[in-house]
């Protein structure tokens, strides 16, 4: 691992609601975030998946088996203009908000291609200089794969900071244990984890996957209520139907021994903020390095097309 530039890591931890379906309100409401956490010091910023223009739970876009409904194509359609365009305007004013507040900033979104229709799950990082990595999140889980595309490019950046470097899988890809592995091999002392998992099990994987890569375990999650989905969507049947708190956060943060460092929050908006003691990841990998003195590379190899 390399030396450290900085020990502590001062980091704010954004639970928080989208605008559903509206980039430009959400991008607003992150700017506004940000120069609170930035307020408070915070030197690495973390949103959710999907941050900008919202994770639409619960929909299913009119998609059945070898069917699909015109209502429900309009609604993707809507999510479609609602996504966004790397390097965009978008973009643009959070790259000057990285730069402004002197902060890494992670968010998660609707990545529209620029090019084609397809649209993809990532997650930009920005750095203080205005430049940033992007991740796609590399298999969709479940329907998913109807609103969104595997990754074809940008498999696994790591942004490199102060405090080591910074890596993100977005939701279930923390379930492909050799994605997880790719991470590890790029020495990650963070893993930033954009996701939508308010389930109890979800807690007990973190947990585990903080004290197999040694590394602080970021758990980004989001609130979303039923009453926040655009009242004049196609698919309204579908929502009344939703309970009142569709998706109830549980947002913490993991030490790289699977403890706490901040106890999971549901059911609210609000800012996370912790210092992170930036030699615990190599002081633990002591005992246990799992890419190093407790791997047998010998007998088992992982290669990684990275591109």
């Amino acid at each position: 691992m390399k030396d450290l530039e900085k020990q502590i890591c001062r980091i704010a931890l954004v639970q928080a609601e989208p605008v559903m379906f509206d980039k430009q309100a959400c991008v607003d409401k992150a700017l506004k975030l940000i120069e609170e956490a930035a307020s408070a010091k915070a030197e690495l910023i973390v949103f959710p998946e999907l941050f900008i223009p919202g994770y639409p739970v619960g929909m299913n876009f009119g998609f059945s088996v070898g069917k699909r409904t015109e209502p429900g194509r309009k609604d993707w359609k809507r999510y479609y203009d609602a996504s966004v365009v790397t390097g965009g305007d978008e973009f643009r004013r959070l790259a000057e908000a990285a730069k402004k507040n002197g902060a890494y900033i992670s968010i998660g979104f609707s990545e529209r291609d620029a090019v084609g229709g397809t649209l993809y799950n990532s997650n930009a990082v920005f750095a203080p200089d205005g430049s940033y990595n992007i991740h796609r999140k590399l298999k969709p889980t479940g329907s998913e794969r109807l609103v969104w595309g595997d990754a074809d490019k940008y498999f696994f950046p790591v942004t490199e900071t102060p405090w080591g470097p910074v890596g993100s899988l977005i939701c279930w890809e923390s379930y492909m244990p050799l994605a997880r592995v790719a991470l590890y091999q790029k020495g990650i002392t963070i893993y930033i984890s954009p996701n939508t998992n308010d389930n109890p099990e979800w807690q007990a994987t973190i947990q585990h996957i903080a004290i197999e890569g040694k590394c602080y375990f970021i758990n980004a999650d989001m609130i979303i209520r039923k009453q926040s989905y655009p009242g004049d969507l196609n698919e309204s049947e579908e929502i009344r139907s939703m309970p009142d708190m569709v998706c109830r956060g549980g947002s913490c943060i993991i030490d790289p021994f699977g403890h706490y460092v901040t106890e999971p929050v549901w059911d609210e908006e609000t800012i996370i903020f912790a210092d992170l003691d930036m030699d615990l990841p190599a002081a633990c990998k002591m005992e246990h390095d799992a890419i190093g003195h407790y791997a047998r590379p010998d007998v088992l190899r992982l290669e990684v097309e990275d591109r």
